[in-house]
């Protein structure tokens, strides 16, 4: 298993030269951002914890994650959630399929405030993983990703080059930005940028190290279907021949493409992987764009 050293690609969108980190081929496995926000705890001694907890949506990449390393771990995994469409229930598919597979334990509670539940009844021999893996712990991994990078850079001898990357919770790209010399560049996919920038002093107070959000002019709803996003999804498939995550990385491409950035700088795209998930969000598409 490797979760590091993953290969940059150059490709050519809209006659522009980009490159872009394939986090998503680290491992078949636990491949991603998660891989990498995951990794300190994979090399933990977590020997005294019988559990992982961790909450969000039943189609989340953390809950395919969390599910990988928790069989790695030979641990159980609680994943809470606020509610299960009947239609995945009976017939599950994506991140919710696959970690059913690893025998993760996922459980509905929508009468109370998940994140203060699983606080009140936390026992000592359980590690709670915030959602989305903001945790500072996930720093560990995520520098490994920065010096990676770095040292492709001095390599090819690129001094001025730009990261992109869309954001859920913000934590990759805040510990990108906290551990490279170069600028790092973000979109808001949850929430709106003031969510996104709430998220960044969770975890890191000094505003040096905040990466530079890019303000969109239409909000976007996330989870929702926008025409746009499928139509340079598709775009991206044909002229990269590489396949991106549905819910975060056409927002992040729509910003990056309509920025001053995409035409007068030399840019680094992370791939974060998640297209487990591709496959009911492609359904939805074609069903409502096709």
């Amino acid at each position: 298993m490797n979760y590091k050293n993953s290969p940059i690609e150059k490709v050519k969108l809209r006659d522009k030269e980009i490159y872009i980190k394939r986090d998503d081929l680290l491992d078949e496995n636990f491949s991603g951002n998660k891989a990498r926000k995951f990794y300190y705890f994979l090399q933990k001694d977590i020997s005294g914890i019988k559990k992982i907890v961790g909450y969000g949506s039943p189609q989340a990449n953390s809950l395919y994650s969390l599910s990988v390393l928790a069989k790695l771990k030979e641990v159980k995994l609680d994943f809470y959630v606020n509610h299960i469409a009947s239609f995945l229930k009976e017939d599950p598919q994506g991140n919710y399929k696959a970690a059913l597979e690893n025998k993760a334990n996922i459980i509905e509670k929508s009468d109370c405030d998940i994140f203060e539940f699983i606080q009140n009844n936390l026992k000592e021999d359980e590690l709670f993983i915030e959602e989305g893996g903001r945790v500072k712990e996930a720093e560990y991994g995520i520098k490994i990703l920065a010096q990676e990078i770095e040292d492709w850079a001095i390599v090819n001898k690129y001094d001025n080059l730009k990261i992109a990357l869309p954001s859920g919770t913000g934590t990759t790209a805040l510990f990108l930005q906290k551990n490279l010399p170069f600028e790092v560049i973000t979109v808001a996919c949850v929430g709106g940028s003031s969510y996104l920038k709430k998220q960044f002093f969770h975890l890191e107070k000094d505003e040096k190290f905040h990466p530079t959000i890019i303000e969109m002019p239409k909000k976007y709803h996330f989870g929702k279907l926008y025409k746009e996003f499928y139509e340079i999804w598709k775009e991206l498939k044909t002229s990269t021949n590489i396949e991106f995550d549905l819910l975060y990385d056409p927002l992040g491409f729509l910003a990056l493409t309509s920025s001053n950035y995409f035409e007068n700088e030399k840019i680094l795209y992370i791939h974060q992987g998640g297209i487990l998930g591709n496959s009911t969000m492609i359904e939805r598409y074609k069903r409502k764009f096709d």
